[in-house]
């Protein structure tokens, strides 16, 4: 039987092909997108700034294999780049490099090797990136170290966290080894500099007035497994003081230094936050691909299933939409894997009758969905099983009528983790609200985008936002309630683009409520008839 999926229509192609072999998807975002985004950042800097922002390392699998090369969001959110051992200078006055005045942005790429890309794939090389990503400036990585910048002419030199665990391949003279060893003598970056600690300075900056009681919890948290905060003088001249005078002094004596990782930071989570339409598009493309998948996979569940061949079922569906990867490990746990918040290990060999949670989404694009649902393999929720799934279905509504522009990030969460409270008191599970943690320990939102945990700057919600509602109820064998509970796991979980008016549930298209997903369960699957031989 022909395996038929719902059609779904693929961005629109007016977005400009910028992969480098031909035949490839011709609906990435448009060069002009990541200029907007380099130029708002570089707009951002304070004056006398400089940026600097690196490819991803390429991580080793074992042995000889490595895993399959994923850029940093940000880097890619920038630039388009797709490609590793690169490094991406953005200044906020024109500068000199290579030899070229005027330039304001700089991106070093690695060359094109015909032998390297005969084993590892089609390289932009300098000049398909000059042409396809249409950069200012770009040059080859090996011309980083000689382009001439004027590191020590700058007040401010911007910069994330610089990847310390970066193997050095003898061979490559331009690796990110190398790149990062290059910026770091070459911008006189001490040996101590920590980037965690500076990061953790501009917080204290930031909201060390505003939220005082909230950043000494944060900072004395930290200071517990990091001796090196313990003993801080400007962190603990901060906790020390007990007055606003004395803490706006604590405050503003922060170290002074021309390196700097907070404001990068902020500045990037301030842009990432709010989605363009060009973002939603493919955004909406990796959400719906996730719903399907939901779709698919109910109509197909089985009890003598096991967990990995429902994860396989999924990321069928994120491939048969041309998703290219998943945008997190999948999770798929069954009874008491179910309970397990963050469980990847999906072998399982038999769901049997307990409920299935599955958090999977699709990555499409660059952009991750983030879906949760959870069903029951043999198409009916148990009495104990649909009360607690009506529960958090109750609480998920509650955490996505709170979605609305204005509203603080937390709204969310606190209005899910009340009707949580309330009903756990109802069943007779917990008998103070306080207890609920104990069975929904997390939150309910986070920002999704690049990255399905992504940046953001966590101000009250705003038009362009998109965050998840994800509620759950997890209770282990072994609980201090009816035995009848033990072992459901529930969460349930959409993609909620906020707006002017009310919330938009992206992934509206997975079933939801106990009469839909049963209803979905109960219909056929265009698997029903797909028998593999048995293997002997």
């Amino acid at each position: 039987m022909r395996c038929v999926l719902l059609a779904l229509s693929l961005a629109p192609a007016a977005q400009a092909q910028r992969a480098a072999g031909p035949g490839r998807p011709a609906d990435f975002l448009d060069p002009a997108f990541h200029r907007s985004r380099r130029e708002l950042l570089r707009q951002a800097l304070p004056a006398g700034s400089a940026a600097v922002l690196f490819a991803n390392p390429v991580r080793n699998r074992a042995n000889d294999v490595n895993y399959i090369f994923h850029q940093h969001p940000d880097l890619y959110y920038l630039t388009g780049y797709d490609e590793p051992d690169a490094v991406l200078v953005l200044f906020k006055e024109p500068q000199t490099v290579g030899g070229q005045a005027g330039i304001t942005e700089a991106l070093f790429v690695q060359p094109r090797d015909p032998k390297a890309e005969q084993w590892t794939g089609r390289r932009l090389g300098t000049e398909g990136t000059r042409q396809q990503l249409k950069l200012q400036y770009v040059a080859d990585n090996k011309d980083f170290a000689g382009a001439g910048i004027r590191w020590a002419d700058f007040k401010h030199i911007h910069f994330l966290e610089l990847p310390t665990d970066v193997r050095d391949d003898s061979r490559n003279p331009a690796d990110l080894f190398d790149l990062v060893a290059t910026f770091r003598r070459q911008a006189a970056i001490p040996a101590d500099y920590d980037a965690r600690r500076d990061a953790l300075y501009t917080t204290v900056q930031r909201y060390g007035m505003v939220n005082a009681a909230g950043i000494k919890s944060y900072v004395e948290g930290l200071a517990k497994n990091q001796p090196a905060l313990a003993t801080d003088a400007y962190l603990q001249g901060y906790l020390k003081a007990t007055t606003d005078a004395e803490r706006q002094q604590a405050v503003a004596a922060r170290p002074v230094s021309r390196f700097e990782v907070g404001s990068l930071n902020d500045a990037l989570d301030e842009l990432r936050a709010v989605k363009t339409p060009e973002e939603l598009k493919l955004l909406r493309q990796a959400v719906r691909i996730s719903a399907v998948g939901q779709q698919e996979v109910m109509k197909a569940l089985k009890p003598d299933m096991g967990e990995m061949e429902v994860q396989g079922l999924h990321e069928y569906v994120y491939k048969k939409y041309g998703a290219e990867f998943e945008g997190y490990p999948s999770i798929v746990g069954a009874g008491s894997n179910g309970c397990i918040l963050h469980y990847e290990t999906n072998d399982k060999p038999r769901l049997g009758n307990d409920l299935i949670l599955m958090d999977c989404g699709a990555e499409y694009h660059g952009y991750t969905a983030d879906v949760t649902r959870t069903a029951p393999p043999s198409g009916k929720f148990s009495p104990a099983q649909r009360q607690i799934y009506e529960l958090v279905l109750a609480a998920q509504d509650a955490g996505i009528q709170a979605c609305k522009a204005g509203n603080e990030f937390q709204a969310p969460n606190k209005a899910a983790q009340k009707v949580v409270a309330e009903g756990l008191i109802k069943l007779g599970i917990i008998q103070t609200p306080e207890e609920m943690r104990k069975y929904f320990p997390h939150g309910t939102s986070h920002y999704l985008g690049l990255d399905v945990h992504d940046r953001g700057n966590y101000k009250p919600l705003q038009a362009g936002n998109v965050i998840t509602v994800e509620p759950g109820i997890y209770i282990p064998e072994g609980s201090p309630c009816d035995k009848k509970w033990w072992n459901i796991g529930v969460r349930i979980e959409d993609d909620i683009l906020i707006t002017a008016d009310a919330p938009e549930n992206l992934s509206k298209e997975a079933p939801r409520t106990v009469a839909e997903v049963e209803a979905m369960m109960a219909k056929s699957s265009a698997l029903d008839n797909f028998k593999l031989p048995a293997l002997k």
